[in-house]
């Protein structure tokens, strides 16, 4: 998992899930977009086609918005949705340093208006903030992605285990077990 900022040494949560589809990665987005509320911040990392946008679809689901709205933000940079939860998309991959990720409006969001959602936030980690959910998208090949996703902060180790429990960890890895 890249290391998005020094902050990042306050971790106190960690949770890692395989999604084995693409419909498992828009269902786990969609449960992460129930749980989330104003003022959350999600940074996003991994490498191109790994499924982050994909899952920010099913976190937009999950939010009460159109989950077809939702595209790669590559160009706008920052793509706002309104919904049960207003969520705002935004894709760093294009902007160099945060003298750019500035100049977009970027830290005037989201407020107590809606959650924000991140891609490519390794790619200026100033951007974060000092509590998050970081999660990071590695392609095992096929349509398989391992989620590991990083908790800093008492709200987000909370939503982190209502998102992820111990509970669902444990109970997959015993099917795949099972399929072995």
């Amino acid at each position: 998992m890249a290391q998005v900022s020094a902050r990042a040494k306050q971790i106190q949560g960690e949770r890692s899930i395989i999604s084995r589809s693409p419909a498992a990665t828009l269902a786990l987005g969609a449960k992460l977009g129930r749980l989330l509320g104003p003022g959350d911040f999600v940074g996003l990392v991994g490498e191109l086609g790994t499924g982050k946008t994909l899952f920010v679809r099913g976190v937009a689901e999950g939010a009460g918005v159109d989950p077809g709205r939702v595209s790669s933000p590559s160009f706008a940079i920052i793509s706002a949705y309104r919904g049960r939860l207003n969520l705002y998309h935004a894709d760093l991959f294009r902007l160099r340093d945060y003298d750019e990720v500035y100049a977009t409006g970027f830290t005037d969001l989201p407020g107590d208006d809606g959650a924000m959602l991140v891609e490519w936030l390794d790619r200026v980690p100033r951007a974060a903030p000092g509590q998050m959910m970081l999660v990071s998208f590695e392609n095992l090949g096929g349509q398989r992605r391992r989620l590991f996703a990083r908790a800093v902060g008492a709200r987000y180790c909370a939503l982190l285990e209502q998102w992820i429990s111990r509970r669902a960890a444990a109970a997959q890895r015993s099917r795949q077990r099972a399929r072995s």
